[in-house]
């Protein structure tokens, strides 16, 4: 089977079973071990005067364990490459936590916040309704692409190996790519990585849900509301979201209880979004799900 038949099929699975908790509730979700090392490596090596330096050692330590680890996983062949696949990609988790912060927001404003803090690192205490919506909202779309996008595209590139790597590289950037006094050097090269390997992952990412939405037209304003993103990437996804929902996106928000003054993406648009405005948007994540297994099978039946 080729890797994009493979690569077809760890998506199906997904899609359909998910993260079955009775299987990780009984054993350690790979997730889990990314984190682990990368804890590991800061508390070893986020110390003393060298701490770019032992960052670049880190992020190349994290790509040496990838590429091993893929190279073994691959070596019982192509069943187990497929589990593995499907395992570390994320669309059906990543729409059911989407979809819990509208069902949320439905019962009442806690339980909105209870649920987008699950999925967001800003403060979440004080938010209104709509800035809750909006949060669950630009966390799919960029999840859409770090979870699942992302992960297929190196997997089509460089197999298991390209997959491991980029897990454990974009798991190393949530966990210390933050430009504070202790990750602002030990986290660099590790966060620069990160916006490399998602250079275009996240373009593509941005293209399927244009597409979906019906929006590609405007391609031009997506990409122009992108590049003043605060993130490299981040904004490509974003931006199509908030143009095919016609729906602003990031804004101000609050971090460690302090408000951050972020540019609206597609600041003409509604910025009342609500459980409804969250609801159409998990219908977009998946029908860019779709149209990105459809891609998948077409590379499968050309190749």
């Amino acid at each position: 089977m080729t890797t994009a038949g493979m690569l077809a099929v760890a998506l199906l699975l997904d899609a359909v079973f998910g993260e079955p908790k009775w299987l990780w509730s009984r054993v350690t979700h790979p997730a889990v071990l990314m984190g682990r090392m990368v804890s590991l490596l800061d508390r070893k090596l986020n110390s003393g005067s060298s701490r770019r330096i032992n960052g670049v050692l880190a992020a190349a330590a994290l790509v040496l364990a990838g590429f091993i680890a893929g190279k073994l996983l691959a070596l019982p062949g192509t069943l187990v490459e497929i589990l593995v696949a499907a395992i570390l990609i994320a669309q059906r988790s990543l729409t059911e936590h989407v979809a819990a912060v509208a069902s949320g927001l439905r019962n009442s404003l806690e339980e909105g916040r209870e649920a987008v803090a699950m999925i967001v690192s800003r403060d979440t205490e004080s938010m209104t309704a709509p800035q809750a919506a909006r949060s669950a909202i630009e966390s799919g779309a960029e999840n859409l692409s770090d979870g699942v996008i992302a992960p297929a595209f190196w997997f089509l590139i460089a197999g298991l190996p390209g997959l491991i790597i980029y897990k454990l590289v974009n798991t190393a950037d949530s966990m210390i790519g933050y430009r504070n006094d202790r990750y602002r050097d030990f986290g660099w090269a590790s966060a620069r990585l990160d916006d490399l390997l998602n250079l275009i992952p996240a373009r593509i990412t941005g293209g399927l849900i244009a597409l979906a939405g019906g929006q590609l037209r405007h391609w031009g304003a997506i990409a122009e509301d992108a590049r003043t993103h605060r993130s490299p990437n981040a904004g490509w996804p974003e931006a199509a979201m908030a143009r095919a929902l016609d729906a602003s996106l990031a804004g101000p928000r609050s971090y460690d209880g302090q408000m951050r003054d972020f540019r609206w993406v597609h600041a003409s648009g509604v910025k009342s979004a609500s459980a409804e405005t969250i609801t159409r948007s998990v219908t977009l994540l998946w029908q860019a799900w779709a149209l990105a297994l459809a891609l998948t099978v077409a590379i499968a039946a050309v190749f």
